[in-house]
């Protein structure tokens, strides 16, 4: 329980910025000497098409076909990993390219996916990356990290939908082969 209050913490501090200077303004103690502010982080997403504008998840070959649009030329070259944010009705509010790996792998930092999902305000997510190698079996990595971001979404009340590996052909949703 210790790690989800952390993880919380760190969410919002990533959102918010700190408490602590804040608190010195509300009290009144003076200007904070600028050395001694930490840098304001940003986080920003804006809604430029209208709700009913926006396409709805139903099926994960619908979720295949929207990812499809997103992802770059690359698919056979080097591995991505890309999060669908959702909202209340699977729509999608927009993606996030989270990273960019090399031939055989990349890195999906669960505090990223998370703190762009916050500041989107979707309640779902749907994680994807390809696999360049045209395998669609699932690494025991790739079920691992299903599995912690799926534990982290809990606690922050954002559902991870599915996971989906794409290849150049094909694809493997972890929702449809009862691996969620």
């Amino acid at each position: 329980m210790r790690k989800a209050g952390v993880l919380v913490a760190l969410v919002l501090l990533l959102l918010f910025g700190t408490l602590f200077i804040r608190r010195r303004r509300r009290q009144g103690l003076g200007r904070v000497d600028r050395k001694l502010r930490p840098p304001k982080i940003r986080i920003v997403y804006s809604r430029k098409i209208k709700a009913s504008e926006r396409p709805q998840v139903t099926s994960a070959q619908e979720v295949v076909r929207i990812l499809r649009a997103a992802w770059s030329a690359q698919i056979e070259i080097r591995e991505e990993f890309m999060v669908l944010h959702l909202d209340q009705s699977n729509r999608v509010l927009g993606y996030q390219l989270l990273s960019k790996g090399g031939i055989a792998g990349t890195v999906a930092d669960i505090r990223l996916i998370y703190a762009a999902a916050l500041k989107s305000l979707a309640v779902a997510i749907i994680i994807a990356h390809n696999h360049p190698s045209g395998n669609l079996n699932p690494s025991q990595s790739d079920r691992i990290l299903t599995r912690r971001i799926k534990e982290a979404g809990e606690v922050l009340d954002i559902r991870l939908l599915d996971h989906i590996i794409l290849t150049k052909e094909t694809y493997y949703s972890f929702a449809d082969n009862g691996d969620l």
